[in-house]
């Protein structure tokens, strides 16, 4: 199979009813309905249409994407809106990207308890940022930032984290002043991961009180007290991973940077070498090592095993916002930061009805109507295909 070629629906429509048959009783639910919905992606089986060039005559047929968002075909158009939304809320300051991991002895409850274990990682996270901020001590202001879940590393095992994008500064207190960070210097990451190891530890606690933990497979003693507080004995006299990148040259640079982690999947199409003799090959860079890049060959059980591991719960929100861009107040709070920024107000959105394609088109310059035979003419649905079974909606928009 030439490079490029494979992807990974070619994995779950190979391999996937064998995954089924071996590993059906520990799937969830979601997982079931993510493996559907990549096999079946762009197939007759979720229908589609048929276009023909208005100048040339060339025909193509396009079938229907899943638009589940673990699926590594349906992610670029809503990540091209996501970044036009962004785009007017940006300030005219520099932004700093932080970075909070859990430590391994989390990262296997995690696996269990995915909703209530990434739930705490967001509200520890975000906590330690507001409650630094907010001290006179470092910086004595409000913050506006989002939050970005990865469960992920490069080899598709099981490593959460949180990327977090933060202005350099905040409104303080009474709304009064803009409060800038020292020039290349954010907050003491030493500071804020000892209060995210604090924050996160008790929110655990709290959970395993409450008996909203589960535990499965070798982790099943843990339902004891004292095996789970024995357990954690480590991560709470380790030092946890907080990290905060230099910040980013310009507004610009930011959008750039992000549109690289608030909508990619474990693994993208292009990493993906070739399937054969039941096994995956794929590119990943060895972060530990020079950033390298290497090949990796897997079992296509094990590959399918480690792309289910980041499947969300079903209405997960993997994009948070805090600050004075959390939601309810985003408008009010954003409009007196441009006005102690000296910035314009943005013009009113305008937002007409249009064509999937054209809306593609004006979000990331790249085509899906230009006729790729002769360059010039304009493709236009002249049929529409029915999918080829009725069945129910298998797509994941949330």
């Amino acid at each position: 199979m030439p490079r490029g070629a494979a992807e990974v629906a070619d994995v779950f429509r190979r391999y996937g009813d064998a995954y089924r048959q071996q590993h059906g009783a520990s799937l969830s639910t979601a997982q079931r309905r993510v493996m559907t919905a990549i096999e079946r992606c762009r197939t007759a089986a979720l229908g589609g249409h048929v276009e023909q060039c208005d100048a040339c005559g060339h025909q193509r047929i396009s079938y229907n994407s899943c638009r589940n968002r673990h699926c590594p075909k349906c992610q670029s158009l809503a990540r091209a809106e996501w970044l036009e939304d962004r785009r007017s809320e940006l300030l005219t300051m520099p932004y700093f990207h932080v970075v909070f991991t859990v430590p391994q002895e989390i990262a296997a409850i995690a696996h269990c308890n995915k909703g209530p274990v990434y739930n705490i990682l967001f509200h520890a996270a975000a906590e330690t940022l507001q409650t630094i901020a907010a001290d006179p001590k470092h910086l004595g202001a409000e913050l506006g930032f989002f939050a970005v879940l990865h469960t992920w590393g490069q080899t598709l095992l099981h490593h959460p984290h949180l990327h977090c994008v933060v202005a350099g500064g905040g409104l303080s207190a009474d709304g009064s002043r803009w409060i800038t960070c020292r020039p290349n210097f954010f907050l003491s990451v030493r500071v804020l991961a000892r209060l995210f190891r604090r924050l996160f530890l008790a929110g655990l606690g709290k959970a395993f009180d409450a008996k909203k933990l589960t535990f499965c497979g070798r982790l099943e003693a843990l339902g004891d007290r004292r095996v789970f507080l024995r357990h954690l004995a480590p991560a709470r006299k380790a030092d946890w991973s907080v990290y905060a990148k230099p910040p980013f040259a310009g507004p610009e640079q930011v959008l750039a940077y992000v549109a690289r982690y608030t909508h990619r999947v474990a693994i993208s199409n292009n990493r993906l070498l070739d399937i054969d003799e039941g096994k995956a090959r794929f590119h990943w860079k060895d972060y530990r090592n020079g950033n390298r890049q290497k090949t990796m060959t897997l079992a296509a059980d094990e590959f399918i095993r480690r792309f289910l591991l980041h499947v969300l719960p079903e209405g997960f929100q993997r994009i948070r916002y805090y600050g004075f861009l959390a939601n309810r107040h985003r408008e009010q709070k954003l409009a007196r930061c441009r006005q102690l920024l000296a910035m314009p107000q943005p013009e009113p959105p305008d937002h007409p009805a249009k064509d999937y394609r054209d809306q593609y088109q004006e979000l990331t310059g790249a085509s899906l109507t230009q006729c790729p035979a002769c360059q010039r003419g304009r493709m236009v649905i002249i049929e529409v295909l029915q999918p080829a079974k009725p069945c129910r909606p298998i797509y994941d928009t949330s």
